[in-house]
């Protein structure tokens, strides 16, 4: 007797081959038979033609405190997503050293989240725990992030570690990968990860290969300084003998539109020397970050209270405000190449603010009578550094492309949603490849689109037995109707659910169905696979 039968169904199998008609059964969280399937079922589900696909995957994410606040996952579950990748761009809740614990929070918040319970753990393995007993709806699996430990050991200084600082920080790597991170995530546009030399990387990457695990990187800049950003960290895995999976793919800015296409060949050409280099990408010509961002990366030395103690100081502006207003060689001033009207506040904390979410900076400073960036360093004085920002800065041209390219995955890069206006990739990005990308510009076909989602990502992150529909496998799978899956979510009303999926299981457990939660809690922590076959040198 099986658990579920789903009947009648168009079986996407996760592999990027034709569909075809058949039945999947599942029992004891795991699929035990594909396409005939005769045996009787404690649930038998007439799919009717729809789509039965592997559950989705979101391979980088910024779930990491929203999983243990909102352990229902509703928001991700109704995108057919099953299991998610948190710690990216450097950025995640552990570990860190209980002396710098408010380092960390202030630094993680802007994209995190914030919490308003104190954080019960110091480790990767602790937080990893935590995460697995507050028992969320969907699977979940980490790196350990570069900021993170840049912190704990050397809190904002920016200069290079002593011998001593790099050996803490590549002890804290090892801990995490032992415990199950899938690698390491380094963000190299924000503070502290900027002040890091391509060197000190390469030299605590040396880690990862022990592990076979992966390093996952927000480049230093993705607009003018995309291609030799690119080159960088290239170059550190390459010193260091890993594998390299570049995040969130893109050409930001006017004057760049047209680069991704030679950031694909720099990839292409590192494979072709025999790299393992991969990249993901969410389907959207607009960003979403911390408003810090913007800045020049000197004045967020010594973490949010030291940059908003220079934006006390007169001279400092003056200085702040002529740096913004031009080019520059070193770092990547798109607010110049893109103007304040592509800056869209997403979430204040303050109720005298809150009306100004979904407004951009330029109609805000007009509205004040400021100058754009007093009004920048203003609004971040009153809310303590805490604002998010969605930023449209991409060409649709080059996000299609990145898209279409073979060796990139989906991804949502979503962030918390305790925001007013979060960016709707948070609500929209997995129905929305299948809605535009698949059948608006027929970029993919639907099996192209789904390998992309499921079994790639599952064997670039090492997530074992999951992401194929095929004997032996996770239950982890996901119902739609091709025809009409489709993203709601707009800048204006990003918190909608989107429409077309009928049916998610977690791990052999009915998730959503009809459409509707199940209030089931099934997921679980995923250790990366490097885990059961360690091989210390």
């Amino acid at each position: 007797m099986l658990d579920i039968i789903l009947k009648n169904g168009k079986i996407v199998d996760g592999t990027g081959n034709p569909w075809f008609a058949g039945n999947v059964g599942i029992k004891d969280g795991r699929i035990v038979a594909v396409g005939r399937v005769d045996q009787e079922a404690g649930q038998i589900v007439d799919v009717r033609g729809q789509v039965i696909a592997p559950g989705f995957i979101d391979g980088h994410c910024h779930s990491d405190l929203m999983i243990i606040d909102h352990p229902l996952s509703e928001i991700k579950l109704q995108q057919g997503v099953t299991t998610e990748v948190v710690g990216n761009c450097g950025l995640a809740p552990a570990p860190f050293l209980k002396e710098k614990a408010g380092l960390l929070q202030s630094y993680v918040e802007p994209v995190l989240g914030s919490t308003t319970w104190e954080w019960p753990w110091e480790t990767v393995e602790q937080y990893m725990a935590y995460v697995g007993k507050s028992n969320p709806a969907e699977n979940v699996a980490t790196y350990v992030a570069h900021g993170a430990l840049r912190i704990a050991v050397m809190g904002f200084d920016n200069r290079p570690a002593t011998s001593e600082e790099l050996n803490r920080m590549k002890s804290m790597l090892e801990e995490g990968l032992k415990a199950g991170a899938i690698g390491l995530s380094i963000g190299l546009l924000y503070a502290p990860g900027s002040y890091t030399s391509r060197e000190e990387l390469a030299e605590l990457c040396t880690v990862l290969s022990k592990y076979d695990g992966l390093l996952s990187t927000h480049i230093r800049g993705e607009g003018n300084n995309l291609l030799p950003s690119i080159k960088e960290v290239i170059w550190i895995a390459e010193k260091a003998g890993i594998s390299l999976h570049v995040s969130h793919l893109k050409a930001a800015g006017r004057r760049n539109w047209g680069k991704a296409l030679e950031a694909l060949e720099l990839i292409e050409e590192a494979r072709a020397r025999g790299m393992d280099v991969t990249c993901d990408v969410y389907p959207y010509s607009a960003g979403s970050t911390s408003l810090t961002t913007v800045l020049p990366p000197w004045t967020l030395e010594g973490g949010i209270d030291a940059t908003l103690a220079r934006f006390r100081d007169p001279r400092l502006r003056d200085r702040i405000r002529e740096e913004l207003g031009r080019e520059q060689d070193d770092w990547d001033n798109l607010v110049h190449s893109t103007g304040w009207n592509s800056v869209y506040v997403s979430s204040l904390q303050t109720d005298a603010n809150r009306p100004l979410e979904g407004r951009t900076i330029a109609e805000i400073s007009e509205a004040r009578g400021q100058h754009p960036v007093d009004c920048v360093m203003d609004l971040l004085l009153e809310e303590d550094g805490k604002i998010s920002i969605v930023y449209f800065h991409m060409s649709d041209d080059d996000v299609k492309q990145v898209i279409a390219w073979e060796k990139s995955l989906i991804a949502s890069d979503s962030l918390h949603c305790e925001t007013g206006k979060p960016h709707p990739r948070l609500y929209g990005a997995f129905p929305r490849i299948f809605a535009k990308y698949v059948r608006e510009d027929r970029v993919l076909s639907l099996e192209q689109a789904v390998r992309k989602m499921t079994s790639f990502p599952v064997q670039r992150f090492k997530l074992g037995k999951r992401g194929l529909l095929v004997p032996g496998y996770a239950a982890d799978v996901v119902v739609f109707d091709p025809e009409t899956i489709a993203d709601l979510a707009t800048y204006e009303e990003p918190r909608q659910y989107p429409v077309g999926i009928s049916h998610v299981i977690v791990g052999g457990a009915m998730a959503l169905e009809h459409g509707n939660h199940t209030q089931a809690r099934n997921g679980r922590w995923i250790s990366a696979s490097h885990c059961l076959h360690e091989h210390h040198q």
